[in-house]
């Protein structure tokens, strides 16, 4: 009796690389507590853009599509690990892992200092109702700048601050998984 045939096709692709434990253990790794701490703040960052109603949504419309899309994919990535799916997905999940971060950091850094752009251009000009139903806007300095009331001018600033850490969240999981991918 002769063996039977092996399948090409099923000998063809590496076993996936992934060097982080799968299931709940992942959340007891920096790697995982950093995944969540991203889905964390930029759950805030997006809550936090999306009440202050966008003032300047050609600056806040990026801030939000970052703030969403990693929000979704870093779930999606956590789901992937702690499921322990990743393990049935034939990939170099290192890989997968520092490029994921490393473009998330990119997007998030700009989505940063968008809103700290949009934060920092009401420079000083406020908005006062005057008794007779007018509105007196006081003179800002620059050339540049958006008009907020005292509590979008402070959502902002929370936000621009949520954004920041999440921008070092994604920093730190990002040369984390270089070194993993490196290993």
């Amino acid at each position: 009796m002769s063996e039977p045939a092996t399948n090409p096709a099923a000998t063809s692709f590496p076993t996936p690389t992934i060097s982080l434990p799968l299931g709940l253990e992942v959340l007891r790794t920096y790697s995982g507590a950093l995944v969540c701490l991203e889905i964390l703040f930029g759950g805030l960052v997006w809550i936090l853009v999306a009440s202050s109603n966008v003032p300047v949504p050609l600056l806040q419309g990026w801030v939000m599509f970052v703030s969403v899309t990693t929000f979704f994919l870093s779930s999606a990535y956590l789901a992937l690990l702690i499921t322990g799916l990743a393990d049935r997905i034939n990939t170099d999940w290192n890989f997968v892992d520092v490029f994921y971060h490393f473009m998330a950091l990119v997007f998030y850094f700009a989505a940063f200092v968008l809103e700290a752009a949009t934060t920092a251009a009401n420079g000083g000009a406020h908005v006062k109702s005057l008794p007779n139903n007018t509105i007196c806007i006081t003179s800002p300095r620059g050339n540049i700048f958006t008009v907020l009331d005292d509590r979008q001018y402070n959502i902002n600033v929370a936000a621009t601050i949520f954004a920041c850490i999440v921008t070092l969240c994604y920093g730190s999981s990002m040369v984390m998984a270089f070194k993993r991918w490196k290993m």
